[in-house]
């Protein structure tokens, strides 16, 4: 099935060569330009984000097809923490929750939380600043606490997304199935987990080179298992520790476990389906992206997703007044600290140059019109 676009789709690109994200280049600071080049996603070289099919010799899209081990484990961490989810109202209800618990729950929270959106998203996918080689390294192991896959996956997965944002080749796209009721019914269960259940891996060696070149990174990648049963077992081992009882080890990993893994988990892949479909479009992109007000709290400022695709490598997300972004108040903080460099802020605060000053879009909106106002 593929995305409908409009017009023949120009030629797809490659993953940054740099061998670390947010290397500096000719242009590369300037959020918000129609310049061409300019809102690169995930990469530095000029003119790597234009969608479409591949350029001849360039690697494979997808990793080879991964084994059914690897399937089945990767539905148990789908199926398992959701059914937590659904538990928690019954259990708070019946059994309550304890402080002590809901410290676990929002300390995990956080630090995995943070380390997805700062770490994973905005530094090692996009760039949008640079970092001393410990917080490298500490936003690397905060990310793979989330329990999303390995720092080098989530990372090439990310890259194409936005290299071929709603359009074929999206690993995630809402719209694949068309836009009638059926077909986005269909694709936004897609966007949302169905991708992961049915996983056509993007190619590291294509999309993320640079990590994969980062001797730091690979050592996170090859830790993850150990990083999934710290991320499930810290809680529990915390819950005990704090109430000094064996029902402390099990309401600790179940609401700092798998309650916690999996309101991050949705809330992440909301931004995936919710995000590409509904809310409101006050800037020009190639895509459908759309900010959406209501998660902007629990995801720390990712649900300012149209202004993400219209700026990709800006460092905050919630860039119009009164939008809330968790996120870029940390790398505020870090910068501060002098923990990270040349960090990648839209200009005085304000919106991208390119911002549609028309009255902002709600829903769904045509792929023709958003071909057509980015060139106009």
């Amino acid at each position: 099935m593929t995305v409908p676009v409009a017009g023949p789709a120009p030629a797809a690109p490659d993953a940054p060569g740099t061998d670390r994200p947010g290397t500096d280049q000719p242009g590369t600071d300037q959020p918000g330009t129609d310049q061409p080049g300019t809102d690169r996603p995930g990469t530095d070289r000029p003119g790597t984000d234009r969608p479409g099919a591949d350029r001849p010799g360039a690697k494979p899209m997808l990793e080879p097809p991964q084994s059914g081990a690897v399937l089945v484990t990767m539905w148990l961490f789908v199926v398992v923490p959701f059914a937590a989810l659904l538990a928690a109202a019954p259990v708070a209800w019946g059994w309550g929750l304890s402080a002590v618990d809901l410290a676990i729950f929002a300390v995990g929270y956080l630090v995995a939380c943070l380390g997805v959106t700062v770490g994973f998203h905005r530094y090692l996918t996009h760039g949008a600043f640079k970092a001393t080689r410990w917080l490298r390294v500490a936003l690397a192991v905060a990310g793979s606490l989330a329990i999303e896959g390995s720092v080098t996956q989530w990372v090439a997965d990310h890259r194409r997304h936005h290299a071929f944002a709603d359009r074929d080749g999206d690993p995630h796209s809402p719209w694949r199935y068309g836009s009638d009721v059926r077909g986005l019914t269909r694709g936004m269960f897609f966007a949302h987990v169905g991708w992961l259940l049915k996983r056509e891996a993007s190619n590291r060696e294509r999309f993320a080179p640079d990590l994969l070149a980062d001797p730091d990174i690979r050592r996170v990648d090859r830790h993850s298992l150990a990083l999934i049963i710290f991320s499930l077992g810290a809680p529990a081992a915390a819950g005990g520790l704090l109430t000094w009882s064996w029902p402390g080890v099990l309401t600790g990993f179940f609401w700092g476990g798998l309650v916690r893994v999996a309101l991050l988990h949705h809330v992440t892949w909301s931004i995936n389906s919710v995000c590409h479909v509904v809310g409101r479009r006050p800037f020009r992109t190639r895509d459908r992206a759309a900010n959406f007000w209501p998660l902007a709290l629990l995801s720390f400022g990712e649900s300012w997703h149209n202004s993400h695709h219209a700026d990709p490598t800006c460092a905050r997300h919630g860039v119009q007044r009164g939008q809330i972004d968790g996120s870029a108040r940390v790398i505020w903080l870090f910068e501060r600290f002098g923990w990270v460099h040349d960090v990648r802020w839209s200009k005085s605060g304000r919106p991208p140059a390119d911002a549609d000053r028309s009255a902002p879009q709600v829903g769904p909106v045509s792929t023709d019109r958003v071909l057509t106002a980015r060139h106009s």
